[in-house]
């Protein structure tokens, strides 16, 4: 089958690679549709941390925003998968450990990560081999498009359910990228007042045209009681300033990761006596995610500008825009194409 591999920063190609076999426990998946996302810019560019720590090493096949069709099943897996629209879980935990039997599999010390971590090959390709385990089944009502925003829908959730906001709340959402847009569009379906904070012109007037007029600068934020702040980006100088904006009492979400360390004075915390809590995969939310795309509780589709075939993976991956891109921040892989 045909995958795309990043052989070297900046270097990689579709290849033809062993078509995959699902072993016990797993099935393989026709990928329909599957998202390119920061992390894999972070591969493309050499920047990625797991490079440094070990858990990563080129050559990588990238991709762990997905869905498709289950095509083969492997021992101990039901024929009722067969034919089924599925997306899963990035996060493949051991299943023994003490994180992994509370529910925590995504913190497992052993973990793979599907497309990132420990070499397990990812959904930019024309197949994908998964554990039973963390697939998802997808009703009718969520389209391929929707399907591979769900493991971002997931983050996103995870943030918003995270942020904790009171009844009337109000939060301000750092970022306007993927899982920005997403975490304010759940904290607005939840009937909580919500702003985003942003740098790029054109990020925030796409903000203003899905519904949410509170789209600022930091130089023309205004001076509003902010009971949760959720950090959505990778710049080392907001976790800091997520902290030095939140209401005394109130919450600080972390889902964005930055390229360099990001400190924030925990003397601040201390003082205005807030509870900081970080998010780490969209585990615990896929489900939830799925079930809000399904009910039309939120949209995720606007915000995908394109959708291309495999050969132009390299091109977006270096930060191309496809021609004729619509103005959201996500392009998807259509490996059919």
């Amino acid at each position: 089958m045909r995958a795309f591999v990043v052989t070297a920063p900046g270097e990689g190609a579709v290849q033809e690679v062993a078509d995959p076999v699902a072993g016990a426990g797993q099935v393989v998946v026709d990928v329909h549709r599957a998202g390119v996302c920061g992390t894999d810019a972070e591969f493309w560019a050499g920047h990625m941390a797991y490079l440094r720590s070990g858990h990563a090493r080129y050559p990588v096949r990238l991709g762990h925003e997905w869905c498709g069709t289950v095509s083969a099943t492997g021992r101990g897996v039901g024929e009722s998968w067969l034919g089924r629209r599925v997306t899963g879980d990035t996060m493949i935990g051991c299943g023994a450990c003490r994180r992994c039997r509370s529910g925590q599999h995504n913190v497992c010390a052993d973990r793979f990560e599907i497309g990132i971590r420990g070499g397990f090959p990812g959904a930019l390709a024309d197949q994908l081999a998964v554990p039973v385990t963390a697939l998802l089944p997808l009703p009718a009502e969520v389209d391929d498009a929707a399907g591979a925003m769900v493991e971002p829908g997931g983050n996103a959730l995870r943030a918003a359910r995270a942020a904790a906001l009171p009844g009337g709340g109000r939060a301000l959402v750092l970022g306007t990228g993927t899982i920005g847009l997403l975490t304010a569009g759940f904290i607005r379906a939840g009937g909580s007042d919500v702003h985003l904070l942003g740098n790029s012109a054109a990020g925030l007037e796409f903000a203003r045209s899905l519904g949410f007029a509170g789209a600022w600068t930091h130089a023309d934020l205004p001076a509003l009681a902010w009971d949760a702040v959720i950090d959505a980006t990778n710049a080392a100088a907001l976790p800091a300033l997520a902290l030095d904006l939140a209401e005394p009492g109130g919450r600080v979400v972390y889902i964005g990761v930055a390229g360099q360390p990001s400190r924030i004075d925990t003397r601040t915390m201390v003082l205005k006596d807030i509870t900081a809590v970080g998010i780490l995969a969209g585990s615990q939310g896929l489900a939830g995610a799925v079930a809000r795309y399904a009910g039309g509780d939120v949209d995720p589709r606007p915000l995908v500008a394109a959708t291309v075939s495999l050969d132009r993976v390299g091109d977006v991956l270096a930060g191309g825009r496809p021609g004729a891109a619509g103005a959201g921040p996500k392009v998807h892989v259509d490996p059919r194409s």
